[in-house]
Protein backbone atom coordinates (compact mmCIF):
# COMPACT_ATOMS: atom_id res chain seq x y z
CA UNK A 1 0.00 0.00 0.00
CA UNK A 2 1.48 3.54 -1.12
CA UNK A 3 1.57 6.63 1.50
CA UNK A 4 -1.10 7.92 -1.14
CA UNK A 5 -3.56 4.68 -0.40
CA UNK A 6 -2.77 4.68 3.27
CA UNK A 7 -3.74 8.34 3.60
CA UNK A 8 -7.20 7.82 1.72
CA UNK A 9 -8.13 4.77 3.87
CA UNK A 10 -7.77 7.27 6.87
CA UNK A 11 -9.53 9.70 5.26
CA UNK A 12 -12.63 7.27 4.77
CA UNK A 13 -12.13 6.18 8.40
CA UNK A 14 -12.25 9.76 9.55
CA UNK A 15 -15.35 10.87 7.32
CA UNK A 16 -17.32 8.06 8.33
CA UNK A 17 -17.06 9.49 11.97
CA UNK A 18 -17.57 13.09 10.30
CA UNK A 19 -21.06 11.74 8.57
CA UNK A 20 -22.09 8.39 10.49
CA UNK A 21 -25.59 8.96 9.40
CA UNK A 22 -24.46 8.21 5.65
CA UNK A 23 -23.42 4.70 4.70
CA UNK A 24 -19.78 3.81 3.94
CA UNK A 25 -20.60 3.43 0.49
CA UNK A 26 -21.85 6.87 -0.42
CA UNK A 27 -18.67 8.10 1.74
CA UNK A 28 -16.32 5.97 -0.36
CA UNK A 29 -18.23 7.16 -3.65
CA UNK A 30 -17.43 10.63 -3.09
CA UNK A 31 -14.12 9.87 -2.41
CA UNK A 32 -13.41 8.13 -5.56
CA UNK A 33 -15.18 10.92 -7.26
CA UNK A 34 -12.86 13.43 -5.52
CA UNK A 35 -9.70 11.11 -5.94
CA UNK A 36 -10.96 11.04 -10.50
CA UNK A 37 -10.39 14.42 -10.25
CA UNK A 38 -6.69 14.02 -9.56
CA UNK A 39 -6.01 11.57 -11.52
CA UNK A 40 -2.76 11.45 -14.05
CA UNK A 41 -1.83 14.97 -12.07
CA UNK A 42 2.04 14.83 -11.43
CA UNK A 43 2.84 16.34 -7.70
CA UNK A 44 0.49 13.86 -5.55
CA UNK A 45 1.95 15.02 -1.49
CA UNK A 46 -1.49 17.03 -1.14
CA UNK A 47 -3.66 14.97 -2.83
CA UNK A 48 -5.52 13.54 0.01
CA UNK A 49 -6.01 15.98 1.91
CA UNK A 50 -7.79 17.64 -1.41
CA UNK A 51 -9.93 14.43 -1.99
CA UNK A 52 -10.90 14.41 1.59
CA UNK A 53 -11.75 18.17 1.42
CA UNK A 54 -13.58 17.87 -1.77
CA UNK A 55 -15.38 14.85 -0.31
CA UNK A 56 -16.46 16.50 2.55
CA UNK A 57 -17.95 19.63 0.63
CA UNK A 58 -19.53 17.08 -1.35
CA UNK A 59 -21.26 15.15 1.21
CA UNK A 60 -22.16 18.23 3.51
CA UNK A 61 -24.24 19.66 0.46
CA UNK A 62 -25.45 16.64 -1.16
CA UNK A 63 -26.76 15.30 2.42
CA UNK A 64 -27.83 18.31 4.14
CA UNK A 65 -31.13 17.17 6.10
CA UNK A 66 -34.31 18.95 5.59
Amino acid sequence: MTGEEAALRAAAARLCTRFPELPPEVVTDALRAAHARFEGRPIRDFVPLLVERAAAAALMTAHVPA
